[in-house]
């Protein structure tokens, strides 16, 4: 299986800035790849033109199929004196797979400073089981991260619950504590509103929306980030759920929204 450090470190630069990568089916989910790899490459490729100011926020369209080989090209839209745009084109073989819009900012003094986003309480990860429970199906990508469940139902668990809370971290022991590590984790639980389900239904992400509340990321050195996502709407075969992520201290790392088409 390809670690998600081997991944980054396989990709391929060329001249005009672009990337090559191949997708390997250890992180697929179903017929596309998990979307969080595809925001952490297009991130990837937005890096070779901005680099030296922090990641404020990633609007990400999954647009079609994902997998295999790919071309990842970056465009850089402005850059000021402390912000910069680039939009990110995750071509595959059908064509645009994938569109990203990422804001730069640099850090500026500011008379506001408050922080209103509590973390959740909630038991330690040594005293959690899996998210998945043994037997359960699980998605293929989802054998790279562990996932255990701290509040809320497993997925077409039938829950009454509109929320799940879960610690998470990276399985590979190598992976840096930076905002391309936090990309490729942050989607990695099953949409809210799936553990409403009482059936098995197919869902798909349409797009994903994430905003960085820190240019300093820190988690413990066992890796682990607690998540709370919310399903606040399902309605006509779509629903919308907000996304909050904390390090182990209770320090906000990124807040988000995502838009699930629901099959069923």
């Amino acid at each position: 299986m390809t670690s998600y450090t081997e991944l980054i470190a396989g990709l391929q630069r060329n001249g005009d800035q672009s990337l090559a990568a191949h997708i390997p089916e250890s992180w697929m989910q179903g017929r596309t790849t998990y979307g969080g790899l595809t925001a952490a490459l297009s991130f990837q490729g937005a890096l070779g033109l901005v680099d030296d100011i922090p990641l404020r926020s990633a609007q990400v369209a999954f647009v079609g199929p994902v997998g295999g080989d790919v071309m990842i090209k970056p465009t850089l839209l402005r850059r000021g004196k402390n912000t910069a745009f680039v939009s990110v084109d995750v071509v595959a073989e059908s064509g645009v797979a994938a569109q990203s819009i990422f804001a730069f900012g640099a850090r500026r003094e500011s008379s506001l400073h408050f922080d209103d986003m509590p973390m959740p309480m909630a038991r330690s990860p040594e005293e959690i089981e899996s998210f998945f429970g043994e037997g359960r199906p699980r998605p293929g990508f989802s054998q790279n991260f562990d996932m255990l469940l701290a509040t809320g139902g497993r997925p077409i668990s039938g829950s009454q619950e509109k929320s799940i809370g879960l610690w998470m971290r990276h399985r590979d022991p190598n992976t840096p504590q930076d905002a391309t590590a936090i990309l490729a984790i942050g989607d990695a639980p099953p949409p809210a509103a799936m553990s409403m389900l009482a059936v098995p239904s197919r869902i798909s992400s349409m797009t994903w929306m994430a905003e960085f509340m820190t240019d300093e990321i820190q988690t413990d050195p066992d890796g682990w980030y607690f998540a709370q996502h919310t399903a606040q709407l399902a309605k006509d075969g779509y629903s919308s759920q907000s996304m909050r992520l904390w390090n182990r201290h209770g320090e906000p790392i990124l807040v988000g929204r995502q838009t699930i088409a629901v099959f069923g």
